[in-house]
């Protein structure tokens, strides 16, 4: 059994104090930033998170992710299946990434497919079956082609249906961010998908806290008005999830690193 690894906030001398924060009364909330196709850090995370909620005793309890759960890594299929698998318990919510909009979009234009080729999508299209001779000698309208044929139907349904915001109490879930200063109604769906600058350089408080993934860091970025937990699984093999309970919050962390990625 994995030891579970949990990190403390900044202290403040390094960081300013979050907000108080909370969620509702009885609740439970785990949010796992950018998964990017690795479902062996997927499911190592799922197990400390299902370990952890055990051990802080019963809660209603709600898992949410959020987004791109493909590209870049080898396995976008599996973490879609298993996503869906978890969506038929009732307690799982997932946001729409940037990189589900581009494979999406890819289906049905052949300039976002060469995009999302660029960005991680071949990796996905190889976990969907797509082989080697067909990527390297295939033009970008048999490649779509094929990709239409390889991914299932009911695989593209649930990426279409997937959120662009959540709110839990106090907390608003975003796959990238918002535009300070519009409202939550006004937000537009590539600014929650896509943003990144007039986001991450905003130091004012946006009305609630916003946990996000999208813009990749090193370590978890604890800010008073910002929680991104985009640890760049796909390359770092570090996932990490949040996890959050009346005013209290928690870090869980998957790790695998590379070397032993590649001895398994």
């Amino acid at each position: 059994m994995f030891n579970k690894l949990r990190s403390l906030f900044s202290s403040p001398a390094e960081e300013p104090a979050l907000p108080q924060a909370r969620v509702p009364a009885g609740r439970r909330v785990y949010a796992i930033g950018d998964i990017h196709g690795r479902i062996d850090l997927f499911e190592q995370l799922l197990e400390r998170i299902e370990e952890d909620d055990a051990a802080r005793g019963p809660a209603e309890t709600q898992l949410i992710l959020l987004g791109d759960l493909v590209d870049r890594g080898p396995d976008s299929r599996g973490v879609v299946e298993r996503a869906m698998q978890l969506m038929a318990s009732g307690r799982v919510r997932v946001l729409a990434g940037n990189h589900e909009e581009m494979l999406l979009g890819s289906l049905e234009d052949t300039e976002t497919l060469r995009h999302f080729l660029r960005h991680g999508g071949r990796e996905t299209l190889f976990s969907y079956g797509l082989t080697g001779p067909e990527y390297s000698r295939g033009k970008l309208e048999e490649i779509q082609e094929r990709a239409l044929a390889l991914i299932p139907h009911d695989h593209v349904a649930f990426m279409q249906s997937m959120e662009n915001q959540i709110i839990v109490g106090d907390y608003l879930f975003v796959h990238a961010g918002i535009r300070p200063g519009v409202p939550l109604d006004q937000q537009t769906i590539a600014d929650l998908r896509w943003i990144r600058r007039e986001f991450l350089d905003h130091a004012e408080p946006h009305g609630h806290l916003v946990v996000h993934g999208h813009t990749i860091t090193d370590e978890p970025v604890l800010r008073p008005n910002r929680i991104g937990i985009d640890t760049g699984a796909f390359a770092s093999g570090k996932l990490t999830a949040l996890g959050l309970e009346g005013d209290e919050r928690w870090l869980l962390t998957a790790f695998i690193a590379p070397q032993e990625r590649e001895a398994a």
